[in-house]
């Protein structure tokens, strides 16, 4: 049976290491599925396999900026062309946890790599993929979750092995997080900032929030509370 859903949603959840955003993706593709839509979950870098070779080598070879940001956008290529743009094609909410703002985040206002470079990447990788000839692919929600560098910190002393970045300074998450800042001033049509150092009940509320005032989700469909992600 077809979808009576036409139109595929694309929302992206954005945020420094600690933020939160992972344990509250998994309860809003519920809650889309609850109200009766096909949800594809995925990440990035990653989200292929070949996405995901790449993503392994970021996280933990040795790299220069360039190479750092050239690698996210191969990855994200990859992923645009074999899992986002069919499944918005099939109609799919699109769930993904990261993407190109964490690139300008990290690498441009982290790493101090030239914005306007990732600015002609961005055009390169992400224009051309979706069925509109010259549409640039974004996300059409991006949620925000915005935490202070020292809190994010706290939350991920000790939990695991730190990778590359979480592995960085205080100061260097100090800058993704202006760079975030940045990005959201940008485009705020599409940033919705939520507030990261509250509980995660009340993340929750103001993502059901969120929802419920554009349009996007019943109140049926949320009813229930998130369900917290590993």
């Amino acid at each position: 049976m077809n979808s009576p859903f036409t139109h595929g949603l694309f929302i992206s959840f954005e945020g420094i290491d600690g933020a939160g955003k992972s344990s509250h993706i998994e309860g809003l593709a519920q809650a889309f599925r609850r109200q009766g839509r096909a949800v594809t979950l995925t990440r990035e870098p990653g989200g292929t396999p070949l996405a995901e070779k790449l993503r392994a080598l970021m996280l933990h070879d040795a790299m220069d900026p360039l190479t750092e940001a050239l690698l996210a956008f191969a990855a994200r290529r990859d992923h645009l062309c074999e899992v986002i743009e069919p499944a918005l094609a099939r109609g799919d909410v699109v769930l993904c946890d990261r993407f190109t703002d964490a690139t300008f985040a990290y690498q441009g206002a982290g790493r101090g790599f030239d914005l306007q470079a990732l600015t002609v990447l961005e055009r390169m990788v992400q224009t051309g993929t979706a069925p509109e000839p010259g549409l640039l692919r974004e996300p059409h929600l991006t949620l925000w979750f915005d935490l202070p560098a020292e809190l994010a910190a706290q939350r991920l002393a000790g939990a695991r092995v730190p990778d590359r970045f979480e592995a960085e300074p205080g100061s260097f998450f100090a800058r993704v997080a202006a760079g975030y800042a940045a990005r959201a001033e940008a485009a705020p049509r599409r940033f919705a900032r939520i507030d990261s150092s509250a509980s995660r009940e009340q993340v929750w509320h103001s993502i059901a929030q969120l929802m419920l005032e554009r349009g996007l989700l019943g109140e049926a469909a949320l009813a229930q509370p998130g369900t917290e992600a590993a």
